[in-house]
Parts: structure tokens; sequence; C-alpha cells
């Protein structure tokens, strides 16, 4: 029983940070020169897109939320790969560091409002990037099935390929739905911020992603396993 109580929380808790990486995400890619923070399938493609010259997409913006992705995941998995299975006390620490990293970035958005294209702009992109690889470094280490907090391409190939029109048992679709359906909902309420807030936008996304993902740390550092 044990187990399945801490199954049963950490996936509650990776699926808390499914809505923030919609957040996250709307915000880096409405409020910061249509860069995704968090979704570097997407990352990908626009850089593609944009070495093409086509429609003046963003080049250099893509460009180091992927450095900054990869760095933050490369961090991730160097402090954890020696840490206890489970929810460990470095598990705790690498979810704190994801959201102290995005409340801080929301501070200072709000204290200096991001332009497009500018300096400031791209440490923020490129920051809030490497949080977002720290946090799908650590939920890779915990090892939620399918619930990465990052991506829903392999969840929604899952949920698919395994539901009983494909002649599978449909094992998984309510967890599976849920964060196809928390991370839509997560860039709706993104975007809501950011028309309300105006120039302040991509401050407030971050500081609620920020606020949530610390709250999903102390929740999970409450009842780690080590």
């Amino acid at each position: 029983m044990k187990t399945w109580d801490h199954a049963r929380r950490h996936l509650v808790l990776m699926l808390a940070l499914t809505f923030t990486t919609g957040i996250v995400d709307a915000v880096g890619y409405l409020g910061l020169d249509r860069v995704f923070t968090a979704n570097m399938t997407g990352n990908v493609v626009i850089l593609g897109m944009g070495l093409a010259g086509a429609d003046d997409l963003p080049v250099l913006g893509p460009a180091l939320a992927l450095v900054g992705f990869l760095v933050g995941a490369a961090l991730g998995g160097r402090v954890l790969r020696t840490a206890p299975a489970g929810w460990s006390d470095r598990t705790s620490g690498t979810f704190a560091a994801t959201g102290v990293l995005a409340i801080l970035l929301g501070v200072g958005a709000l204290v200096a409002p991001p332009e497009e294209g500018s300096l400031w702009a791209l440490t923020v992109t490129t920051v809030l990037a490497l949080a977002m690889g720290l946090q799908a470094a650590s939920a890779r280490r915990l090892a939620v099935k399918d619930v990465t907090t990052v991506v829903v391409t392999s969840t929604l190939t899952g949920l698919a390929a395994d539901s009983r029109l494909a002649g599978g048992a449909g094992d998984g679709w309510a967890r599976r739905s849920l964060a196809v359906l928390l991370i839509l909902v997560g860039a709706a309420v993104g975007a809501l911020l950011l028309r309300a807030s105006g120039d302040q936008g991509v401050g407030v996304g971050m500081l609620v992603a920020g606020v949530l993902a610390v709250a999903v740390a102390v929740l999970g550092h409450r009842h780690r396993e080590a």
C-alpha cells in the first residue's frame, strides 16, 4: 500500500508540473518571440524553418533555448545520478531550483518587461529553458509512466496505440488524457495571463509557474522516500 501511495502522489505532482509547463511554453511563445522553453521538438522545428528564412521566424532564441535546456538536463542528470531511487532530498532540490529560477525570472520580468529580440529577453529565454531542462531530467529520474512534464507527443501515441480502438486494453488512458489536458489548460491559462497583464504578462506567468513548481517540491519533500 505504501508503494502505491507514493506512486499516486508522484503522478499527481508530475501532472501539476505538466500544467505549469503549459503556462511556461505559452509565455515563451507568445511573450518571448515565438520560442518554446520546454517543448524542444517545437523549438527544433521553429529553428529549422527559421534557418530557411520562413516567415521571419527567429533563429537565435530557439537556438539559445535548446542550449539552455540541454545544460539544465545535464545538470539534473549529474545531480541525481547517484541519488536514491524515488523522491529523495536531491529530487526536492532540483524541482525547487526549477521553481526558484522561474520566480526570479518572473520578478525580473515584472521590473523590466523583456522586449522581443532584446538581450534581456534572450537571457530570460535561456535561463527559463535551463530550468525546464532541469525539471525534465528530474521527472525522467522519477520515472512516472507516461508523464514527462514537458512533452505529450509520446503520451498521445501511447493513448491511441494502446486504446481499445487499436485492439489494446486501454491501460493508462486516464493519466495520459490528464497529461494532455493539463498541458493544454496550462497553455490557455498562460495565454490569458499575458492578455490580462499586458507588458507584465511574461513576469506574471513565470511567477505563477514558479510558485506552483516550488509547491510541488515542498509537497514531494514532505513525503519523500529517502
